[in-house]
């Protein structure tokens, strides 16, 4: 009897463990990557200006022109002809983009965009002169 007792006893303890590896798995590849992202869209949000650019998660590129702490809400202007104000909640935010992160990224484009044109005659160039060898 006491042999019986003792292997259910070791089922039981090594059920056990696995339960507690498993959660352990749980929290490390789920728990915390989620709290990563929370802190990092909670310092977004706080670092948010009038002035920059946002998307919404419903996928709405717009100006924040305001922005009410209090209520955690923000006014968003849509659109080009300056009269579409929508308030929006915080949390409805997905992105947020500084004037000068876009001024930065249009300027690192149009010198890729260069560097990919000069590649381009370069390339063009030494084919014709190998041609004209031969």
């Amino acid at each position: 009897m006491s042999v019986l007792a003792t292997s259910a006893q070791a089922g039981t303890i090594g059920m056990l463990i696995w339960i507690v590896v498993l959660l352990g798995f749980m929290y490390f590849f789920m728990v915390r990557p989620q709290k990563a992202e929370e802190k990092r869209k909670n310092a977004m949000l706080s670092e948010m200006a009038i002035g920059d650019t946002v998307l919404t998660s419903s996928g709405f590129y717009g100006t924040v022109i305001d922005i009410d702490n209090e209520m955690d809400t923000v006014i968003i202007e849509f659109g080009s002809n300056r009269n579409c104000r929508i308030p929006t909640q915080k949390r409805a935010i997905a992105a947020v983009e500084k004037p000068e992160e876009a001024i930065e990224a249009k300027d690192s484009k149009a010198k890729d965009s260069k560097a990919k044109d000069s590649k381009g005659k370069d390339s063009k160039v030494k084919l014709e002169k190998s041609k004209d060898s031969k």
